[in-house]
């Protein structure tokens, strides 16, 4: 990959994050965005970096091995993008956020582990599937990583326990569209508690699965 399209995946991380950043989908310096490279390295927004201000020339660029090679240091929570990458091979991008409707669902003491978020709606099928939840760890927690690659393989978005979600896609584009159509859902999801929602059903969410896989 030339120096010009790193830049211009440099300018979109940087672009992208700040549209998630001023329509409240995350605030402070939470979140991280990655792509990964041609050559098995990736871009990673910077550690302590606001998805808002991001400088694009800042963005840390890592080898295969996870070694800095130019920006600033990485997110802390590297390890979580790179444990995902190892397991899906197909995704050329991930988006972590501390959206809150997001969040409140994994505070949630009676969701299904195995599938957080019921299939409310077509796009929630099409873009995210199941969901399932990590149990919790102390953000930085290298366990952290071990616990969503026994899962990545498997789901392309998961769900931390009292943190967030974390949402591959074959694109950063894809990814993007991922994480918002996540929040849109599991704003649904709470105001429709004690509604007795009408969802998809086993044979409709089947349907959307064999006509719009996802990666």
């Amino acid at each position: 990959m030339s120096t010009a399209d790193r830049n211009r995946l440099r300018e979109q991380i940087a672009t992208l994050g700040k549209s998630l950043f001023d329509r409240g989908l995350t605030m402070g310096s939470s979140g991280n965005i990655s792509v990964r490279l041609d050559d098995g390295g990736w871009l990673m927004t910077p550690t302590n970096a606001c998805l808002g201000r991001l400088d694009p020339a800042r963005i840390s660029r890592l080898d295969r091995d996870g070694r800095l090679l130019d920006g600033d240091a990485p997110t802390k929570e590297s390890f979580l993008h790179r444990a995902m990458y190892a397991e899906r091979p197909q995704s050329g991008a991930i988006v972590h956020l501390h959206s809150t409707h997001s969040v409140a669902v994994s505070c949630l003491p009676d969701i299904d582990p195995c599938d957080c978020i019921p299939p409310l709606t077509a796009y929630y099928v099409m873009r995210v599937g199941r969901l399932p939840l990590v149990p919790y760890h102390v953000p930085g927690d290298p366990r952290l990583g071990d616990a969503v690659r026994g899962l990545a393989g498997k789901h392309s978005a998961v769900l931390l326990a009292n943190h967030g979600p974390v949402v591959a896609g074959r694109s950063l584009e894809a990814a993007v569209y991922a994480t918002e159509e996540l929040e849109e859902t599991a704003k649904l999801y709470l105001l429709l508690r004690g509604h007795n929602p009408r969802g998809l059903t086993p044979e409709q969410v089947a349907e959307l699965e064999a006509r719009f896989p996802r990666d």
